[in-house]
């Protein structure tokens, strides 16, 4: 079985207060790329992440997304903001504005820059998002593990899809191989046909040396002669369908490449137009299967 490099799989996870809510998205790579969109509060756990990915993944370019935000309940009370800490603040710079001896003070001024101080809108939470990630990790990791998993099964879908193709291009060349096979015995009798017309255009009548012709019609035949290519060609395809079964995608690209050298030599051995047009059908199926096998892991 072949497994496509291309896949998606997603999973969300909620709590009480949290929506966990992972994507992994695949494409076709000749290497591992990994890229990965995480909190920097999970700084810590790429290095795992990554390697869980390419471990499950193998190859292709990985692209990985993890958001965590807090659930929206219209019916808490209980505000995201530290409104301790903002109080506090607020208080505070009125008190060193009145010791300053500044009697008109700006009450949304003075709010509005109680907001700004930077550890009144991160020092509560950062404290609570490092509790709040160890302990639910395991719950992320799980996550992380499902969204692998649909993406591995979408792989497995689109493979299922390829190989249906690849079957449907080797058959055609097959068929192209078999009439090649037909064609190659008129071919010969035609060539030998063709230099007796040219040695009669030129002049020569019928009394010429005919063993001398003999001859130079077997070097003509033995140097179009495409039988060893026939036979390659044709346990090659053969060796093609094998690797589908072990779904290795850099076979399957090695022996695509074997396969378009004997159709080329046939090609350039064929001095004959039937042939021809043949061996460009095999080409443009062999392209086909070129352009999937870029895409199959």
């Amino acid at each position: 079985m072949i497994y496509s490099m291309t896949g998606f799989g997603k999973s969300l996870k909620e709590t009480q207060d949290l929506q966990i809510r992972v994507e992994v998205k695949t494409l076709n790579s000749k290497f591992t790329d990994i890229f990965c969109r995480l909190p920097k509060s999970l700084s810590a756990r790429e290095i795992e992440i990554r390697n869980y990915l390419s471990q499950q993944l193998e190859r292709g370019k990985i692209e990985f997304n993890l958001f965590i935000q807090k659930n929206n309940d219209s019916t808490s009370t209980e505000s995201f903001l530290p409104i301790a800490q903002i109080q506090q603040y607020y208080q505070e710079l009125n008190r060193v504005a009145k010791a300053l001896g500044i009697n008109q003070i700006d009450e949304t001024k003075v709010f509005l820059q109680s907001l700004q101080i930077p550890s009144s809108m991160q020092n509560e939470q950062s404290q609570d998002s490092e509790e709040e990630i160890e302990a639910l990790w395991q719950l992320i990791f799980e996550g992380i593990q499902e969204a692998v998993q649909e993406c591995k099964a979408f792989r497995a879908r689109e493979g299922k899809v390829v190989e249906d193709k690849f079957r449907e291009y080797i058959a055609s060349i097959s068929l192209g191989l078999k009439q090649v096979t037909e064609q190659d015995v008129l071919r010969m009798p035609g060539i030998r046909e063709r230099m007796k017309k040219s040695l009669l255009e030129l002049g020569l009548n019928e009394d010429f040396d005919q063993n001398r012709f003999e001859q130079e019609v077997v070097y003509y035949i033995e140097k179009f002669d495409i039988s060893e290519e026939k036979v390659r060609l044709a346990t090659h395809l053969e060796y093609f369908i094998e690797i589908l079964e072990e779904g290795n995608g850099k076979k399957l690209n090695f022996m695509a490449q074997e396969i378009g050298r004997e159709i080329n030599t046939i090609g350039s051995k064929a001095n004959d137009s039937v042939l021809q047009r043949l061996v460009v059908n095999m080409k443009d199926e062999l392209e086909k299967i070129k352009e999937q096998t870029a895409n199959v892991l």
